[in-house]
């Protein structure tokens, strides 16, 4: 059944109570004592809506929009634990101590689920599950890979089954993590609670397959705009490589007058390097990248918080989890991976509602960094080899292969092992245990079809990113609106130019045609190219139509050479 878009009807039974009316003042009377709001923000409400009256719900909220708000409320007036799966220990602990310090008194207990607690620890979260003195349980995906866990839930009975950072379901998401794929199973085991989904950027096909993974019925789909308009778009070109460099430290010299911001950039040595010629510079900067201590990382996460620093430079391992209202400017020495990712970076600015800025240092040979990340596929003889392993180890005994042994055994790093383990993973030949075992998936394929179904699994992914890359170099080198142009790769069409981007102050950005004035192709509409198959309109930008295929990614095709050709077809007419 397709989702629907539309509000809960008036009627729907609750067991928060009864009519739509009941609900309403019940969550408006919650959120008020319990978090102080007075009004909600766009979205949050339908969200607890839909949620407390017994919907399945997928909720689209912006960065910053109050998504943990909608859990929170929903799942105290709902009869049972809720289960929130969240993708991050650190982020976990955080949404923890927020819940804590709301009051154990007022929200109920609050405790987090996973491997780097101890055994005893762990029974003792699934034993406060079971007596109802845990009322919000945070744990990772890798958990409901355990029966023993999955059935300790069951038995709680949970009111509420909630999927955090949901876009890492979609292979078509930025951020796809192949564990959260056994979601939509465990769903079913608990005798599918409501499910809600949050996410803060989702394109409408990586939607669609929030909700065929997730497993959802007849899903609520709350999708509030995607627009901040507080925060002021700019893409700054530069043709060599020193000039980009001086003009990044310039803009961010210059931002750090208004506050404090991040800027963004590829590589761990850049992020060094950066933050060393910014301190040299009279600015308090400090680098943050995966490859740092844990201390020192939460250390400058901490400084940033506390506004000891004026700019943190950081890859994308700093940001999820991280909510700095005040944050004033975002600058990215390169592009995103994809815009998908690049709407999440930014939207860390201005989440107080006041002016921001988000620049984009563009210079187009940086492009080949990001096509360099999204290349070099495995090839089927060492996948083969891995998947082998873990079936000889299956086939002598062995609970589980130990990810350790396995390099050994391979000769293979650390990064594309696991990179192989989670293809093979996704191909349904092996299970990932949280506690870095791989062990055979039921009814594994032989070693041979795992790695040729994995391969091309990885040859799909690479079209796929590639493809986000080249909408990215949209979005940095075209000459109409920029605000129009993120918004209509997210499905949501802004008719005239936004006022608050460099192209409309240069006056380069034009309106769009009269909303009365049809185009061939509407936008989310589906659509059948000879060549690529099945694909779904994303956006129109002059006379050129954006398609995501399912087989290829993001194409921008000539509107008048698909016309004159007849290269689409309108699947819904076929």
């Amino acid at each position: 059944m397709a989702p629907r878009t539309d509000t809960p009807p008036a009627d729907a039974a609750t067991s928060a109570g009864g009519s739509a009316s009941v609900r309403t003042r019940r969550i408006r009377q919650a959120a008020r004592e319990v978090l102080g709001y007075e009004e909600f923000r766009p979205g949050q409400e339908a969200a607890m809506q839909s949620i407390t009256a017994g919907r399945d719900t997928l909720a689209v909220l912006p960065s910053g929009a109050g998504k943990s708000a909608v859990y929170t409320i929903a799942g105290l007036l709902l009869d049972g634990p809720v289960l929130i799966v969240s993708p991050l220990i650190a982020l976990q602990r955080d949404q923890v101590q927020r819940l804590q310090e709301l009051g154990e008194d007022r929200v109920g207990r609050a405790a987090v689920l996973n491997s780097g607690l101890p055994a005893g620890d762990q029974q003792a979260v699934l034993d406060g599950l079971s007596d109802g003195t845990v009322r919000f349980c945070f744990l990772a995906p890798e958990q409901l890979a355990k029966p023993e866990v999955v059935e300790a839930i069951r038995t709680a009975g949970p009111a509420l089954f909630v999927v955090d950072e949901a876009h890492c379901v979609s292979a078509w998401g930025h951020d796809f993590r192949p564990d959260y794929l056994r979601l939509g199973g465990v769903v079913q085991q608990l005798g599918h609670p409501p499910v809600l989904a949050l996410t803060a950027t989702a394109a409408p096909p990586v939607r669609t397959e929030i909700v065929e993974r997730l497993e959802m019925a007849d899903p609520q789909i709350v999708a509030a705009g995607f627009d901040r308009p507080e925060i002021r778009l700019e893409v700054e070109q530069h043709a060599d490589a020193r000039g980009k460099h001086t003009a990044v430290l310039d803009r961010v010299t210059a931002l750090s007058e208004e506050g404090t911001g991040i800027l963004y950039s590829a590589t761990r040595k850049s992020t060094e390097e950066f933050a060393d010629a910014l301190t040299d510079r009279g600015l308090r900067a400090r680098a943050y990248h995966a490859g740092l201590r844990k201390s020192d990382r939460q250390e400058v996460q901490r400084q940033f918080m506390d506004d000891e620093l004026d700019v943190v430079v950081a890859t994308t391992a700093f940001g999820m989890g991280i909510d700095k209202p005040e944050t004033r400017f975002v600058v990215h020495a390169e592009p995103a991976d994809s815009v998908d990712s690049y709407y999440q970076e930014i939207g860390r600015a201005g989440r107080d509602g006041k002016p921001a800025t988000a620049v984009l240092v563009y210079r187009q040979e940086d492009l080949g960094i990001r096509h360099f990340f999204a290349a070099g596929a495995p090839g089927e003889e060492e996948l083969q080899q891995v998947a082998g392993l873990v079936q000889a180890g299956a086939a002598s005994g062995m609970d589980g292969v130990d990810v350790k042994e396995l390099r050994e055994e391979t000769g293979r790093a650390a990064t594309p092992l696991v990179r192989d383990l989670n293809l093979l993973e996704q191909a349904g030949a092996v299970v990932l245990d949280d506690d870095g075992t791989a062990s055979p998936a039921p009814d594994a394929p032989a070693p041979g079809a795992a790695a040729a179904a994995a391969r091309q699994l990885a040859e799909h992914h690479i079209r796929v990113d590639e493809s986000r890359i080249e909408m990215m170099r949209g979005y940095a080198e075209t000459t109409g609106c920029r605000r129009r142009y993120l918004l209509g790769y997210f499905g949501e069409q802004l008719e005239q130019p936004c006022g608050n981007c460099d192209t409309c102050s240069a006056g380069t950005a034009e309106a769009q045609p009269a909303s009365g004035e049809e185009r061939p192709f509407p936008v989310d509409g589906a659509v059948e190219h000879a060549e690529w198959g099945p694909g779904i309109v994303m956006r129109h930008e002059d006379d050129r139509v954006v398609v995501l295929f399912d087989t290829v990614g993001y194409k921008t095709l000539a509107l008048q050479a698909v016309l004159d050709h007849d290269l689409l077809r309108d699947r819904a007419s076929a």
